[in-house]
């Protein structure tokens, strides 16, 4: 089953100065979600923001969002960003003791459940929540900062996660990619099987008009 491929930029590598128009000019060039990179300086070294930006982003456009929490103890904060009015919560299975539980609990609350995985990760941790998650996204880089290279060896565990979706019957459940997406790689990630990609620096950056940066991505998909 073919499904459609979903591009979903990440403020993190935004001009936070400019962040009302960055997003508009994401959302004018066609991209699909608005994906909100949370750290809280323990999971991941860097600190970056909490459920008042995921606030902030809302006002700002009407794309659904996407919260990332690379944090500890993500119990504590998953209902701040649901409240702030994110449409997917994406919580980390190195970070609690209890993902099936926090997986029920974003799925009860009416938003899509996430669940992700770091490079160093086998996936047979995921397994016991596979058939429950409304996404699995794979780390393509070891997660803290953006502009990273791409792991080659995430190709075949986005095939792993592929096929796991589809042995449960969760053909229409997409795979979703973090980190190291594109030009060069977004092909090859696609063909693995994933089909919701964020980028952060490959659209956010100095070298381009974001409009230009997202034609590039996509054009580079259909060139294969």
């Amino acid at each position: 089953m073919t499904l459609p491929i979903a591009i979903a930029p990440s403020i993190l590598s935004a001009d936070w100065t400019r962040l009302a128009e960055q997003i508009a000019e994401a959302e004018a060039a066609g991209v699909d979600w608005i994906s909100l990179d949370v750290m809280d300086g323990n999971f991941v070294p860097p600190i970056t923001f909490g459920a008042q930006m995921a606030s902030a982003v809302r006002r700002l456009t009407s794309l659904p969002i996407e919260a990332h929490l690379m944090v500890e103890h993500p119990e504590d904060q998953i209902g701040d960003f649901i409240e702030a009015g994110v449409n997917c919560v994406t919580i980390h299975v190195e970070t609690t003791r209890h993902p099936h539980r926090l997986l029920q609990q974003i799925s009860e609350a009416g938003v899509d459940a996430g669940v992700t995985l770091n490079p160093g990760t086998p996936l047979s941790e995921i397994e016991p929540v596979v058939s429950i998650c409304d996404r699995i996204q794979i780390m393509s880089v070891n997660p803290g900062w953006g502009g990273q290279r791409f792991i080659p060896e995430s190709l075949g565990r986005i095939r792993q996660a592929r096929a796991m979706l589809d042995g449960c019957g969760r053909e229409r459940t997409p795979v979703a990619v973090d980190g190291g997406v594109n030009e060069s790689t977004i092909a090859s990630i696609v063909e693995a099987g994933a089909n919701w990609l964020v980028a952060g620096s490959a659209i956010y950056n100095d070298r381009e008009p974001v409009a230009d940066a997202v034609a590039r991505l996509r054009r580079a998909l259909r060139n294969g």
